[in-house]
């Protein structure tokens, strides 16, 4: 599972070049752009090459003044300081007119609506269908409609230095020919430039649509953890009124085995109160608590010492990888995540409900990244499970409602902007990597990632 890329902030301004295409509409507006230098170079082409070969006289300033205009055109649309990069309809539209205008003067110059050429109006529109919405192509059509009309009546004939009428018909099949490879070839390149980037913007959307789903299931589950958490809050401090008045009864003052027995009752209670109070601090309804400062170091052998203790019957094989940066390890102040610290408990159980002889954690700290790598001995991960890594509710043990542990992890590490990944080991078991950058702990970011 990848983590989402940080969006750029709105309030700042980037041109298109800088953006990069990174949504869909950006990467529209490059095709655009590409579509308009290849206009540029082969109408300049186009008039030098039918100049010299066909000795066509045409207004050349006019003319090449028109395709100045539309370099112009294209540095401004690539330079000009856009909020936050985007691309906006108007934008589109507006390229979209000037283009056809540029066109019309063109053909204008060349003979009007007797130049094979005038079919490049197709391509503009067809482009226009797909990118703008419904009410901009109706009105590129009717502009485009009456450019044409306007150049049956308007404009300058095309003249040969021969005055060969049949030497200028040749001509005009030739361009017609040359107009059909270009429309053909120009439509099925950008065209499926073009479906690609809007493919991928779906495929954006709904991945975004999956990650809300996902968000609001979390949510509904946190409000019922709390308020579990408030209800549990009063009869456990009454069970733990009870074993305290307990321990004073001759029945068990007396008698070291049941003693015994309420010590470990006691343990557990304070276990369970424990729990209780993180799912408050999680849910930020704890009151009064000072923020815990720590390192990593000190983060991982805390949460190893209790894992231990919770689980005396399994082997935790925990070690660190080299190269280590040991400011960051064991010097760097973190924040005392509580979020992760379940995150890293859920793993674990998981791994030991698989693989109860043994459980290994190694640890790797390097150029500001966390990574964990937890694994087992047990039969692994079934395939589908690994297909929908992280999607609710898939589970090997079969019980009802089981299936949510994975998840709960995949979405703490991605709001953490970590990734989480499972795979099967090739020597057997299963083995789960957790990668984290080491900011998302700091005192800072955690304030932000809480408030």
């Amino acid at each position: 599972m990848r983590a989402m890329s940080t969006a750029r902030p709105s309030n700042r301004s980037f041109s298109l070049l800088d953006s990069l295409g990174e949504t869909a509409s950006q990467q529209n507006a490059m095709l655009l752009i590409q579509l308009r230098w290849l206009a540029v170079f082969g109408q300049a082409a186009t008039i030098v090459f039918s100049t010299l070969q066909f000795d066509l006289q045409l207004p050349l300033p006019p003319m090449f003044a028109v395709i100045g205009g539309l370099v112009l055109l294209n540095l401004f649309s690539m330079l000009r300081p856009r909020q936050a990069g985007e691309v906006r309809n108007g934008d589109l539209l507006l390229g979209l007119l000037l283009d056809i205008s540029a066109l019309t003067a063109l053909l204008y110059f060349s003979g009007g609506a007797t130049n094979p050429f005038v079919f490049l109006y197709l391509l503009q529109l067809t482009l226009a269908a797909i990118l703008l919405e419904a009410w901009s192509t109706w009105l590129l059509v009717a502009y485009a409609c009456l450019c044409f009309a306007v150049l049956t009546r308007h404009y300058l004939p095309l003249s040969l230095a021969s005055s060969d009428p049949a030497r200028l018909f040749q001509l005009h099949v030739y361009g017609m020919l040359v107009c059909f490879v270009l429309d053909v070839l120009l439509l099925v390149l950008f065209l499926g430039r073009i479906n690609a980037n809007l493919r991928r913007r779906d495929a954006r959307l709904a991945d975004l649509r999956q990650h809300a789903a996902e968000e609001d299931h979390i949510v509904r589950m946190g409000l019922l953890a709390s308020g579990a958490a408030h209800e549990l809050g009063t009869p456990l401090s009454t069970l733990a009124v009870i074993l305290g008045d307990w321990r004073h009864l001759p029945e068990f003052r007396d008698q070291p085995e049941r003693l015994q027995e309420l010590e470990e009752m006691d343990a557990e209670l304070r276990r369970c109160k424990s729990i209780v109070s993180g799912i408050l601090l999680s849910a930020g309804e704890a009151r009064g608590e000072a923020v815990s400062l720590t390192t990593v170091a000190g983060f991982l052998d805390e949460l190893v010492t209790e894992w231990r203790r919770l689980h005396p019957q399994t082997e935790l094989a925990y070690s660190i990888e080299s190269p280590l940066d040991e400011a960051a390890f064991r010097r760097s102040p973190i924040v005392s995540d509580t979020a992760l610290r379940q995150v890293l408990f859920n793993v674990l159980d998981n791994a030991q409900e698989a693989s109860p002889a043994w459980v290994g954690l190694r640890v790797r700290c390097q150029d500001g990244r966390l990574g964990l790598r937890v694994e087992d001995h047990g039969p692994g991960f079934p395939a589908e499970m690994l297909a929908r890594l992280g999607k609710p509710y898939q589970s090997s043990k079969g019980r009802p409602g089981s299936g949510l542990g994975l998840f709960l992890v995949v979405n703490v590490l991605r709001k953490l902007g970590g990734t989480v990944d499972a795979a099967n080991a090739e020597t057997g078991g299963a083995v789960v990597r957790l990668e984290l950058p080491l900011a998302a702990l700091s005192l800072g970011d955690a304030h932000e990632h809480g408030g």
